[in-house]
């Protein structure tokens, strides 16, 4: 394809001085709409102190596990809104280690954590007090919060796609679709 075609239509591929449709606008508003839904929102909710143990015993009282499952766990049980740090497993399961409740198993170069018979009161006394930290209604929501986000994101960097590769017909049929996905949201919105 020449890049005539692509400079008439696309504003020279980016540039913002050469007339025809300003290619660089376009991808500016991409890009301020990727930044918006990255952006962490004031309602996504923090963890509590404590919350990481908690996890963990919860977790370590259905079955043993090494560090780096405990965090994919809780990151899948909470539909993606909490992922803890290494820097906060790691450190909970040597406290809980030195607090007689897990002990360490090493097996093939890992560490597999399991509770022990104190470790295995403790957890079912914290999980009959309270659910486990992914649990709580907050992260059910920021859950739901997660998808949506991480989706728009994706339809942005189609939608550059094609407005960066795509020739005049695409690009149509393009903003067609994105109208329509934009009317079918807010008729969401409408039947609520």
């Amino acid at each position: 394809m020449s890049g005539s075609f692509l400079g008439d239509a696309f504003g020279g591929r980016g540039g913002s001085n050469t007339p025809g449709w300003p290619m660089s606008n376009i991808l500016e508003g991409l890009e301020q709409l990727r930044t918006q839904f990255e952006q962490k929102t004031a309602s996504t909710p923090r963890m509590n102190k404590g919350d990481v143990r908690s996890a963990v015993l919860s977790l370590l009282l259905e079955q043993p596990m090494h560090g780096y499952q405990i965090i994919r766990e809780i990151e899948d049980r909470s539909g993606g809104s909490w992922k803890p740090s290494p820097g906060s497993v790691y450190p909970t399961l040597q406290l809980l280690t030195d607090e007689g409740l897990v002990q360490a198993e090493e097996s093939n170069g890992r560490k597999t954590y399991s509770l022990t018979a104190e470790g295995r009161a403790a957890a079912g006394d914290e999980t009959t007090e309270r659910t486990a930290p992914w649990e709580s209604a907050g992260s059910r929501d920021s859950g739901r919060m997660t998808a949506l986000p991480k989706a728009g994101v994706e339809l942005a960097q189609a939608a550059a796609q094609v407005a960066r590769t795509g020739d005049k017909e695409q690009v149509a049929q393009a903003v067609e679709i994105l109208d329509e996905a934009r009317r079918k949201l807010y008729s969401i919105l409408a039947q609520g």
